[in-house]
């Protein structure tokens, strides 16, 4: 197919997309409205601007949906960084000569996989939490970093497993470490085939982060649930929030993108 036929062919199914997303979007607002309204729903999107932001001769100050969004990036944001370390640990564990480490490596891998985040979040905030004398903010972190580890920990190991054995031999032969091999040779390449599926569990993370609501921690979905319990806009408030959550995913995937493209380049 000549470059001009192929780049139409994009074209067309790009433009082919963006109509059916908006589509999409329009039924499912016409769903909600038909709803509402067969329901008797009055709507007050006027009320809505206050709980993301008040402008007054003091000058910006951010409401409690912005709030919880602010806390919600400090939680997803330490919670990625703790889980790619996690992940990478158990990933090179699975994949040492110890017996011990795979084997430990396996039953934690396990445990967090076959039981759910919800389930792991109670039990660390009324089992270890105080054992270890830790907050709520703290108790949500390690839940999320433990449980996303896990995942991120079988992306690593496929990516590098994915690496030709040829770059072992290279690495061996400038008379590299195994573990200098790791971090010259190995994982550079394996990150740029990874990314895409990291990128899936950082968003992923981003959702699962609603789910530390449950022990109280006041991010962006306790910020909602509170507004609704004193204001009973239930539709807005939960169409703001999911409509926030959609912009942080959105975000990551660009960002996302953009560093594939990058490390390509690189490559």
């Amino acid at each position: 197919m000549p470059a001009t036929s192929l780049k139409n062919f994009f074209r067309l199914t790009t433009l082919r997309d963006i109509g059916l997303f908006l589509l999409t979007l329009a039924a499912f607002l016409w769903l909600v409205l038909r709803g509402a309204e067969q329901m008797g729903y009055t709507w007050h999107w006027q009320r809505i601007p206050g709980y993301l932001f008040t402008l007054d001769e003091d000058g910006f100050s951010a409401g409690p949906l912005l709030q919880g969004l602010g806390l919600t990036l400090v939680i997803t944001s330490i919670s990625m960084l703790c889980a790619g370390l996690i992940g990478l640990a158990t990933a090179l564990l699975r994949l040492s000569s110890s017996p011990i480490g795979r084997q430990l490596a396996r039953i934690y891998l396990e445990i967090s996989r076959n039981t759910p985040l919800l389930v792991q979040i109670f039990c660390f905030y009324f089992i270890v939490a105080p054992i270890l004398d830790i907050g709520r903010m703290s108790t949500a972190v390690l839940a999320l970093s433990l449980f996303e580890g896990a995942y991120a920990s079988e992306i690593f190991r496929a990516g590098i497993q994915s690496i030709h054995r040829g770059q072992w031999e290279a690495s061996h032969s400038l008379g590299l470490t195994r573990w200098q091999g790791y971090r010259h040779v190995i994982l550079p390449q394996a990150i740029r085939k990874i990314m895409p599926p990291l990128t899936s569990q950082a968003i992923s993370l981003i959702k699962d982060s609603a789910l530390v609501s449950t022990i109280a921690v006041y991010e962006l979905t306790m910020q909602g649930r509170a507004i609704i319990a004193d204001t009973y806009l239930t539709f807005e408030i939960w169409t703001v929030v999911a409509a926030i959550y959609l912009v942080l995913t959105l975000a990551v995937s660009a960002v996302a993108g953009i560093l594939k493209q990058r490390l390509q380049g690189v490559g």
